[in-house]
């Protein structure tokens, strides 16, 4: 196989790039055209039928593509309308997500988000058409969602996707709740079936500059951005990535899609990427890895498949390491891509010893489209590392000063502030509010976006990641990276996965908490990883205040460690604590995490008399604080 092993290659690829595809319409055309017989896209509902899947191939899934375009477009969908979805992981997602963007804007929303949240991004994007489940024995999307559509102004049209569909080997009820009046109801098969699957009715030019999708960015509380991506960024993104990867001598890839396609990874590293070189993409169950199974049967559905690479998050490779391999013929796996999240090096050193499979360690955010830096399939894998920057996305760390303005970049191997530029930085957020200070100028007429991350690339090009702003803790001045506390108790033989966070503290301003998840069936005493911590860590100012192992490690829908969640529990109990230790009555406390003012503290007194208290403990803290005041009205 070609791809990339050194930074050399990728400005000589740099220095002879092709003219690009003008949308990722015309991406998948040109492959279907070249390919037409050719395996695209395979699902199974169950995992117990994963070796009976449904096969699209690549004639089949752009006529559906274009069918589904067109029935947008019957619908009234033009170029800068929004089709929203709310889907699990099916073919018709893939129709949704490809088909609206030849249409219009595709809006993709989490599922697994609360009705109310979803409504709100509904409204917040401006959605006019809405895809998701129809009814379905065991499935509550429809009935969540149904209630609150009567919030969602601007919506014209329900499309609703029914898995009763005879294809899916499952039969189920026909769509039944009201909605509200002025928005028509329609059936997913039955619009698509009724257009033509050769061509665009609409007789639509897609132009690169017009806008692809709108993904939401920013976390699962709170109103998340909404980042606006062109058909550019996409279609340069997925052209740098297969540069990178290079093609596969002995055929086409096969690519197990395991990530939620609400997901910029699972749309471009397992959807767009393979479908612009006419490789076959695996859609296993409609929740992925989460799906009944998956995981226990990975290395079979690999086996039976022929997987040649998966994409997934450091948790996915720490379940996996729990899974048999023995018995199964895995020899087909490349390599495995693994990004949003660090990967701690003991993780990785043991699933690769284990399973003698390369991974890919990389780095991305939903801004710059998805993939930024990789470390290339044929150059020098350095653990630890995110990788080489990709062609067309420049990258670099640079100093900031006080105020968040450049200064100069920074020296090889001098950590700074990661910014990137390039035709896949997308064009902005939806609300203006939320693009002040996002964008850099380094005096050499280019546009550069502030990643939020800290950073560092060494001599030969290769990126490391230093810290998150956000995740960083901060103990007396002295800047700690919860990467410094969870690679050593990775080490440790009962440790699946932890996460390093900070507990307020009035004179420190943070101490270090670990988190720990044990491996199933392992044991161990939060007093004895503390003593191993001690030996293990060798910052002093890193050693974690405290171990607390939990059962289940709080995720986000892609798998994530969501942090904010142990942030949250962690001042709660910090604030409850300095509040008894300063003798205060009882109170409710409740940390709520606003999407302006980040974490505040709300409150409900058990009495009047202790309010200034309250507010004077609580004042040694740096979280606004909203007193209740119905309780102290209430005392004689």
């Amino acid at each position: 196989m070609n791809g990339i092993a050194s930074l050399a290659d990728v400005q000589n690829i740099e220095n002879q790039f092709p003219k690009l595809a003008q949308s990722t319409y015309e991406v998948i055309g040109t492959t279907a055209r070249a390919h037409p017989k050719a395996p695209a896209l395979s699902f199974f509902l169950r995992c117990e039928d994963y070796a009976r899947p449904e096969v699209l191939d690549y004639e089949t899934l752009f006529g559906q593509i274009t069918a589904t375009a067109n029935f947008f477009h019957a619908l009234g969908v033009c170029k800068d309308d929004v089709v929203a979805f709310v889907l699990p992981n099916l073919p018709e997602t893939h129709l949704t997500i490809w088909g609206g963007q030849a249409a219009g804007i595709v809006l993709a929303i989490n599922p697994l988000l609360e009705p109310a949240a979803i409504a709100e991004l509904l409204c917040a994007g401006g959605a006019k058409v809405l895809v998701t489940l129809a009814p379905f024995p065991g499935v509550d999307l429809w009935a969540r969602l149904q209630p609150v559509l009567g919030n969602v102004s601007g919506l014209r049209d329900v499309v609703l996707v029914e898995l009763a569909h005879p294809v899916h080997g499952v039969h189920g009820p026909a769509a039944q709740g009201a909605v509200p009046s002025g928005v028509n109801v329609h059936r997913f098969a039955e619009g698509v079936r009724r257009q033509p699957q050769d061509r665009l009715i609409s007789g639509r030019m897609i132009r690169s500059s017009d806008v692809s999708s709108y993904f939401c960015t920013g976390g699962t509380t709170g109103t998340p951005k909404i980042a606006m991506r062109t058909h550019g960024n996409e279609v340069a993104n997925a052209w740098s990535t297969r540069q990178v990867l290079g093609e596969r001598n002995n055929g086409p890839r096969t690519i197990f899609c395991g990530l939620p396609l609400f997901h910029v990874n699972a749309v471009l590293v397992t959807g767009l990427e393979p479908f612009s070189r006419g490789d076959h993409v695996v859609l296993g169950t409609p929740q992925g890895y989460r799906g009944a199974g998956v995981i226990a049967r990975f290395w079979d559905i690999v086996a039976h498949h022929r997987i040649t690479t998966f994409s997934g998050v450091p948790t996915l490779y720490a379940a996996l390491l729990q899974q048999p391999i023995a018995g199964r013929d895995i020899r087909s796996l490349e390599f495995a891509v693994c990004g949003a999240a660090p990967m701690p090096m003991e993780l990785m050193r043991k699933f690769q010893e284990t399973t003698n499979l390369k991974i890919l360690e990389g780095y991305g955010l939903t801004e710059g489209t998805c993939v930024s830096t990789i470390n290339p399939p044929r150059g020098e894998q350095r653990i630890g590392s995110i990788g080489l920057r990709v062609p067309l996305q420049l990258m670099k760390a640079v100093v900031l000063d006080g105020q968040g303005a450049y200064v100069r970049d920074c020296d090889v191997d001098e950590a700074g502030a990661l910014v990137i530029s390039g035709p896949n930085v997308f064009l902005g957020y939806r609300v203006a509010r939320h693009n002040e200070g996002i964008w850099l100028d380094l005096g050499d007429g280019r546009r550069w976006l502030n990643t939020g991350d800290l950073g560092r690339q060494d001599a030969e090009g290769y990126f490391y990641l230093t810290g998150r702003k956000k995740e960083l803790i901060i103990r007396g001045g002295h800047n700690i990276d919860p990467a410094s506390i969870e690679e050593p108790l990775h080490a440790h033989p009962a440790v699946q996965i932890a996460a390093a966070v900070g507990r307020p503290d009035a004179h420190a301003g943070e101490l270090p908490v670990a988190y720990v998840q044990l491996k199933p069936g392992a044991m161990s005493s939060e007093a004895e990883l503390l003593a191993f911590a001690k030996e293990a860590i060798p910052e002093r100012a890193a050693l974690p205040k405290a171990i607390r192992i939990i059962d289940f490690m709080p995720l986000t829908g892609v798998g994530k460690i969501f942090k904010p969640a142990l942030k949250q529990r962690e001042i709660a109990d910090a604030l409850r604590c300095a509040l008894q230790d300063a003798g205060v009555g009882a109170v409710e406390l409740e940390v709520l995490d606003d999407p302006q003012q980040g974490f505040c503290i709300g409150i409900t007194p058990s009495s009047v008399d202790d309010v200034d208290r309250l507010i004077q403990v609580l004042g040694q803290y740096p979280f606004p604080v909203r007193v209740a005041e119905v309780n102290v009205r209430s005392q004689p």
